[in-house]
Formats: C-alpha cells, sequence, structure tokens
C-alpha cells in the first residue's frame, strides 16, 4: 500500500502516554502527538481543507496564488498543498517567529513577508492587513484567513476529533490545547461534545491575550494586549473559529513556563516539541487537582521542536530572557557575599562623618536614607571633589547637599546577565532586597567575585 501523495498521509496521528511529568496526577494523561503529520504540526489538516473547500468553491483556480498570514505551521501546510496542486504561495508574518520556521517556508517554494509583531491588527503594516492588501491585488489568489475561514474548525470536527476519541475508546474525560486561531479547540470539542456533553474543554491562553478575560467577562480588553514572546497561541483579536460556547476554562500560561515545560518535555518524555506544546502541558500541571484516578485527559501537542531549535532548545536564547532556572540571579550574589551588613547614612548626615564611615568600612559608595526610605547615593570620588573643588568647604553640611540619585533598585531574581546592564561610570551599584525585606548594596565587586 502507498500513498498518491504526500497530502494523504495526514493525520492519524498517534496517542502517546506521558509517564515523568505528570507522575503525580492520578489520571491517564495522553499526548496527541501532531508532528507525525507530513508538514509537522496539526495545521496541516485545516490548511489542506481550508484549500479543498476554496477549490469546490472556485475561489481559486489551477495556477493561483494562495496567500496566508501565518506563525509559520499553517503556512508549511499550504505550501506543502500548493505544491502538490501547483499553486504559488505568499505568507505574512510576523518578527517574532523563528528564524527556522521562515526558512523552512522557503524551503518549500513559499515566498515570506516579515511585519512588525506590535503593531494594531487594523494598522496597515500588520500581518493580518498585508495578507488581505495582497488577495485583492493579486489576480487569481485566495487569502485562506485562517482565523475566520471555519473550514478551519471544520477540519478537526472531521478528523482530529473523532481520532481522540477511538484512540481512547470514548474513555476521554478532558482536552488540553492551546488556542490560537481556535479551529483545533472549536472542531474538537463540538465533535467531543457531540459524543459525550461531559467532557471538559480547557484552553491555553498566554499573557497578552484576550481571550481568557473575554470567555470569563466577555469584555474585549484592551488593556490585555501585550507583546508575550510564546508563539502560535493567544490573540489581540477574537477570531470566528473560537467558539467560547464549548470551551469550558481558559489557564494562562507564562512565556517562561511555557518554554521551560517544552524542554522538560524533550529531556523527560523524549517528545522535542514546539513552544505552544510546553505551555498546553504547563497549563495542564495548572489544573492538576483537577483530576481523579478515573479520569482521561488528552493534551495535543501541535508542533515538532525543529522550528525552535535557535529559541526554545538554545541556551543562550534562554539565558537573555532569563528562562533558564540554573542561571545565576541577584539573590544568588547576595548568598554569596561574605559581608552582607548594609550600610547607609541618614540625609542629615555631615559630609565629613559620611567620608569617616566610608573609611572605617573600607567603601566607595554609600546609599542615603530618609525614614527608612532610599533617597539617593554618594561615592568616595562624590566627596573627594567636593573637598578639592572647594578647599574651604563645609565639611559640616548635610550629604543630602551633594548626593546623587539613588542607586538603581533591582529585583531580587534579576538574572546575572541583565545585572550587568545596570552598572556604567556612573553607577557603580544596584540596590535589592531579599525575601525579608531586608536591602542588600551589590557593587561592581560583588559581581566580579560571584563571577
Amino acid at each position: 500500500m502507498y500513498f498518491q501523495n504526500i497530502l494523504e498521509a495526514i493525520g492519524n496521528t498517534p496517542m502517546v502516554r506521558l509517564n515523568k511529568i505528570p507522575a503525580e496526577i492520578p489520571a491517564l494523561v495522553l499526548g496527541k502527538v501532531e508532528f507525525f503529520n507530513p508538514g509537522n504540526s496539526i495545521k496541516d489538516r485545516m490548511a489542506l481543507k481550508m484549500l479543498e473547500d476554496a477549490e469546490a468553491r472556485g475561489d481559486i483556480k489551477p495556477g493561483g496564488t494562495i496567500i496566508e498570514c501565518t506563525s509559520g505551521n499553517t503556512g508549511m501546510g499550504l505550501a506543502i498543498a500548493g505544491a502538490v496542486k501547483g499553486y504559488k504561495c505568499i505568507f505574512t508574518t510576523t518578527d517574532k517567529q523563528s528564524k527556522e520556521k521562515i526558512d523552512l517556508l522557503k524551503a518549500v517554494g513559499a515566498e515570506v513577508i516579515v511585519c512588525p509583531t506590535n503593531v494594531a491588527p487594523e494598522d496597515a503594516r500588520s500581518y493580518y492587513a498585508v495578507a488581505e492588501r495582497l488577495s485583492k491585488e493579486i489576480p487569481n489568489s485566495f487569502w485562506c484567513n485562517q482565523y475566520d475561514n471555519l473550514s478551519n474548525t471544520q477540519a478537526h470536527y472531521e478528523s482530529t476529533g473523532p481520532e481522540i476519541w477511538e484512540q481512547t475508546e470514548g474513555k476521554v474525560t478532558h482536552l488540553v490545547v492551546g488556542v490560537g486561531t481556535g479551529g483545533t479547540i472549536s472542531g474538537v470539542a463540538k465533535y467531543l461534545k457531540e459524543k459525550n456533553p461531559n467532557i471538559k474543554i480547557w484552553g491555553i491562553d498566554t499573557y497578552g491575550s484576550v481571550f481568557k478575560k473575554y470567555h470569563e467577562t466577555g469584555i474585549f480588553d484592551q488593556k490585555e494586549i501585550y507583546p508575550y514572546i510564546t508563539e502560535g497561541i493567544g490573540e489581540d483579536i477574537l477570531p470566528k473559529n473560537v467558539d467560547f460556547s464549548l470551551i469550558d476554562h481558559f489557564e494562562k500560561v507564562t512565556d517562561k513556563d511555557g518554554a521551560i515545560m517544552t524542554r522538560r518535555l524533550a529531556k523527560e518524555e523524549g517528545l522535542l516539541v514546539g513552544y505552544s506544546c510546553g505551555s498546553a502541558m504547563q497549563g495542564l500541571m495548572q489544573l492538576k487537582d483537577n483530576f481523579t484516578a478515573n479520569d482521561v485527559v488528552v493534551v495535543i501537542f501541535h508542533d515538532h521542536g525543529s522550528r525552535y531549535v535557535g529559541k526554545i532548545y538554545n541556551d543562550d536564547w534562554m539565558r537573555e530572557r532569563g528562562f533558564l532556572d540554573d542561571e545565576l540571579k541577584v539573590k544568588d550574589i547576595i548568598a554569596m557575599k561574605k559581608n552582607k551588613t548594609f550600610i547607609a547614612v541618614q540625609k542629615l548626615e555631615t559630609v565629613r562623618r559620611t567620608f569617616e564611615i566610608m573609611r572605617e568600612h573600607d567603601i566607595s559608595q554609600l546609599p542615603i536614607m530618609d525614614n527608612g526610605n532610599i533617597v539617593g547615593a554618594v561615592t568616595e570620588s562624590k566627596i573627594l571633589s567636593y573637598m578639592l573643588e572647594n578647599p574651604y568647604a563645609n565639611t559640616e553640611k548635610p550629604v543630602e547637599s551633594i548626593m546623587s540619585e539613588s542607586f538603581p533598585i533591582v529585583d531580587n531574581s534579576l538574572s546575572f546577565r541583565l545585572l550587568g546592564k545596570y552598572f556604567d561610570r556612573k553607577i557603580p551599584a544596584v540596590i535589592a532586597k531579599d525575601r525579608a525585606g531586608m536591602y542588600h548594596i551589590l557593587t561592581q565587586y560583588d559581581v566580579i567575585q560571584a563571577i
């Protein structure tokens, strides 16, 4: 037996039991591993469905151009279909997407236009707007518009949903899936709830996306929208494919937690999956107290980790964003200090006495306090400059008269790499608080000692 072309290989992906990460969960936890599709993602299903429905309607004719705004995976599915069917492909994407995704799209013959992430959807520069404009300008072209094209949902109603039902022998009790365009969660949920309305459908959202608040309040809150790093889930719009009535709960996952869990899936379960897969698994773990021994939980792993080799699976990329838990942090540098005494002077202390305190403790900078608050700073060089430039200077005047701005106050969990950005010729130290609320000063010398 053989397939007539690669498109016939789409679907019928395996279900795999997860053992180590959800060990504390009493339920059976299964992963629906969608990177077994030829384009290495679940998007192959809906890409083919959208194109075939467009062909049936006459929206695109032989030799035409497929246009789509994509984070990468839908584009890959469309590009594969376009290669088999003889269509040209033009895709718009955002500048937060991994280089691997863009290079892979080009490898299968697509033209890729990179658009800015941090613009409103209606902005002419957004990847939505650029795709729509191109579809109007290019003859015999079809803009798939995966966000509002209901063929997206239908694809999962016809294929993904039935597969999950059959593979679990109808025992599935919970579905956990990341929500972006909404086609996967809505299509699968529609099918499963028709089979058993008691099945819980949990959507995974990210911080910076509007889904969770809108689902819970009916309010589209612009204040919820801000840039995030996670790819493939979350939105700043409400796609028509998201059927909120079918979703029982949205769980938000941070960029960091999703990234760390993605790497855990590779190291502990042998599943080299994509960023949003880690977010889906992390969301499941955040909800772990909701399961019983009789539950069968299915989490959908949307795509393959090869799309993220330069990001999630790159230690430097992770460290730059403070995502590696083993990275040295401010609290670690504080712990390394032999002398943790916080030495400061009150703002009404004299310049002379302040200088004496510096000499007594062999330090070259001091925070200035007022009623328990840090209000400024003074350095040894500042006092010396004052005295040398004014030989008859009054050293009995308050030190607040010559103090500079306070040293920067940094978070206790700030990464070592980011801490270095605070220091320069004018800023020789930073201030941090420990868990007990005690102040600590960290100097350049402390950082060098930590290294």
